[in-house]
């Protein structure tokens, strides 16, 4: 906990000064030291990317841009934003940024952050970008923007990897310089995701944000369509955002082509980002082939395509199964789904039912905009994977709405009864497997431990195997189905189950250069000997 307030210290100078120094070329989004933040991440981000293609994100490109970044918090005196809050509000912001200090020294329990956050954070800085990833470990062809952000600064500034938790104090700057008081109520429900480097953090916060601003009359439509964009790019189901923001621009502001013109660079970006490391445009859609030689093989699209379908109904049933639905079992079988599942997914339903009706009520058009994007993305995400955590911002953004009114006082106290409940949880993780026991991240939280007073916790395991086939040789993690520290190169174990399945395996472009890149290779009788014993070495693990 001491460690990540040091982190904090260190790290909020270096955003305020980077902001000012984006602003230079890109205008200011909105006034205030979260501004400047805000404007700062989105500047950084996009640096980073266009140098993960390159060069790795490691120390060496992290020193130069914290230095850069302090010397122009100190030299623009930014750090007298500070300042300008009450004493009354340095308190709260003071108690509300210990919390969420305390809640984000607790170890991961997401275990994406096992098998996607932190291999792909170990990728960037090591490697930065490299072409064709996702024939190695699928997952991997993400590499969202977020990460690459996390990346620059885990070398030394947050090697614990709690940016989301830093993000959070963030959040409250904003929150107490806007007064938008009804935004305290979501911190509670965020410190959930305070211990890893979760997307779905910052893109519901940053959303949130360029929310309130259209909402309250900022008419930089240019840069809120451009960070409409950036959101996207770090999680894709956040489509309504950037489509909100395009049609408030057609409907609300003065339509301009060049409001559009960042926001499309961020865009290609993002599109090139993917082509590098996926063969296709957006992960892990194979739509827009290009024809790249290193886009992954057909059947491991369609395995993790069936996937993704197994996940709307919470891998309850097989393939199979749900391919013999009819449309009213598909329907049925999604709401009735044993365990929370199936409430949340009601909940969901009921929920844009109720703002529909609202909107249509209020008969104001920038909530009838607000409804039809969140309508589009639903839309999307129940054709595409009906998975709770694909739209769980829009419960946010409904609520928000709902009770924008709500008083300081009020959202104090909400916050204040909620922030006990998830900090209650996270410290006693027995009380959640007890009442909810189909919430299956409790099963995996750790508790509280006295060491997190010093440090955020972290686990350590590096076991693991190495094999070769072809000109690849990798690495498994031993009696553990994740490769969060694996040396690298690193294949989960499901994955080569996968490619052995599909007759193929990952290879270098060249033996020699990892940087050039991996591509699928159909496997010769003696690879698939080689693959023999892996296999069964893998089996005799699960045993």
């Amino acid at each position: 906990m001491m460690l990540l307030l040091l982190s904090t210290v260190l790290i909020i100078p270096v955003l305020t000064g980077w902001g000012k120094i984006m602003e230079r070329f890109t205008g200011s989004l909105l006034n205030g030291i979260s501004g400047n933040i805000v404007t700062g991440i989105v500047g950084l981000s996009l640096i980073w990317t266009v140098l993960a293609f390159f060069i790795p994100i490691n120390i060496y490109a992290e020193i130069p841009f914290v230095l850069a970044g302090i010397l122009f918090f100190f030299i623009k005196k930014l750090y007298l934003e500070f300042y300008k809050f009450s004493k009354k509000d340095t308190f709260l912001i003071g108690g509300i940024s210990l919390t969420i200090l305390y809640a984000g020294s607790f170890y991961p329990y997401i275990l994406d952050h096992f098998g996607y956050y932190v291999p792909t954070i170990k990728w960037l800085t090591e490697f930065g970008l490299i072409k064709g990833i996702t024939n190695l470990d699928f997952t991997l062809g993400q590499m969202s923007i977020w990460h690459i952000f996390q990346a620059g600064f885990s070398n030394f500034s947050d090697p614990f990897l709690r940016m989301n938790a830093i993000l959070l104090i963030i959040y409250t700057l904003y929150i107490f310089e806007r007064k938008s008081w009804i935004q305290l109520c979501f911190i509670p429900v965020l410190l959930l995701f305070s211990q890893s480097p979760s997307p779905d953090l910052p893109v519901i916060i940053l959303s949130l944000i360029i929310l309130n601003e259209i909402i309250q009359g900022n008419k930089n439509i240019s840069l809120l369509f451009a960070c409409s964009v950036f959101i996207f790019s770090i999680k894709p189901t956040m489509i309504w955002l950037p489509v909100f923001t395009f049609l408030c621009s057609v409907f609300i502001f003065k339509p301009n082509y060049k409001h559009s013109v960042f926001g499309i660079l961020i865009l290609l970006l993002f599109f090139i980002k993917n082509i590098w490391t996926f063969g296709y445009p957006v992960f892990p859609v194979a739509v827009g082939d290009l024809g790249f030689s290193w886009k992954p093989n057909p059947e491991v699209l369609k395995i993790s395509s069936q996937y993704a379908i197994q996940k709307t109904y919470d891998m309850q049933y097989t393939y199979e199964e749900i391919q013999k639905f009819s449309s009213y079992d598909a329907v049925r079988n999604w709401f009735s789904l044993e365990g929370i599942k199936s409430k949340i997914n009601i909940i969901f339903i009921f929920s844009l039912v109720v703002f529909s009706v609202f909107a249509i009520l209020k008969k104001k058009k920038i909530i009838t905009l607000i409804c039809i994007s969140l309508l589009i993305k639903s839309i999307l995400v129940l054709a595409f994977s009906a998975q709770y955590r694909f739209f769980i911002d829009v419960f946010f953004v409904m609520f928000f709405i709902l009770f924008i009114q709500l008083s300081k006082r009020n959202s104090l106290v909400l916050f204040s009864a909620l922030s006990f409940l998830v900090i209650g949880v996270l410290s006693f993780p027995n009380f959640i497997r007890h009442y909810i026991p189909s919430f299956k991240p409790g099963n995996f939280m750790a508790g509280f431990k006295k060491e997190q007073l010093y440090k955020p916790s972290t686990y350590r395991y590096n076991k693991f195997e190495t094999f070769q086939t072809g000109n690849l040789k990798f690495n498994i993690s031993k009696d553990y189905p994740f490769n969060f520290d694996t040396p690298l190169p690193a294949i989960s174990s499901g994955y080569v189950l996968d490619d052995v399945q599909s007759g193929i395996f990952p290879q270098y472009i060249d033996g020699k250069n990892i940087k050039k890149g991996l591509i699928w290779k159909k496997l010769t009788p003696e690879e698939k000997k080689e693959l023999e014993n892996v296999i069964n070495n893998i089996k005799n693990t699960d045993k």
